[in-house]
């Protein structure tokens, strides 16, 4: 099918990452029920927020990180091509990237972290659910910082939440996003070379005007 992320578990191949996550919560032995809820009425309202994930904060973030000229600009670098892995420049989708990326944050604030708990659906302990969704907006980690403050900054709930999903996870989380970080760093570091700065500065000023 061509896509990613997929795993092969023996002779089982999967794709997609709600079917993987399911998958493994319920494969392996020992699995905490929190994860992936064997009561019914908690895993259907598991599965309405991972519904709602793939329509709403995954159609934004993918928008807004894969048309920025920062993001595009090291995928350049590495593989000599944008446009042979569909990422042109496009100021437009990153302008409304932004914008369904914004009001999806503002949806977690009001709906799925409404409740005691401290994770999604008012749950005390996380989901799968917490951990895509998370995981999503990790994502933004590539964008530029002002940026990323600038979008976030806003929803102190939603940080207190990543916040609370990060600690709930690791040191597992800190191992899976260490490939996040060095693309980070490679980014920076590109910026302070000059290789993307010039066609960055367009970019803002491309979006800024969009919005």
């Amino acid at each position: 099918m061509k896509q990613v992320p997929a795993i092969v578990d023996g002779r089982f191949k999967l794709f997609e990452s709600h079917a993987i996550l399911i998958y493994l919560a319920c494969v392996f032995p020992g699995v905490p029920d929190h994860w992936y809820p064997a009561d019914l009425f908690k895993r259907a309202k598991v599965h309405s927020v991972l519904d709602w994930h793939h329509s709403n904060l995954r159609l934004g973030a993918a928008f807004l990180t894969n048309s920025s000229v920062t993001t595009s600009s090291y995928i350049c670098t590495q593989f000599d091509s944008c446009t042979a892995l569909g990422l042109p420049l496009n100021p437009e989708k990153a302008a409304e990237g932004e914008k369904i990326l914004s009001a999806s944050l503002k949806k977690i604030e009001s709906v799925w972290l409404k409740g005691n708990g401290r994770f999604l659906l008012g749950s005390f302990q996380p989901s799968i659910a917490d951990l895509s969704l998370v995981c999503e907006i990790m994502q933004l980690e590539l964008v530029d910082e002002k940026d990323r403050e600038r979008i976030l900054g806003p929803h102190q709930r939603v940080l207190k939440w990543i916040d609370d999903t990060k600690n709930a996870t690791r040191p597992h989380f800190d191992e899976v996003h260490s490939i996040l970080f060095k693309v980070k760093d490679k980014l920076k570091k590109l910026q302070s070379e000059g290789g993307v700065g010039e066609t960055e500065s367009k970019r803002k000023t491309a979006l800024h005007s969009k919005m």
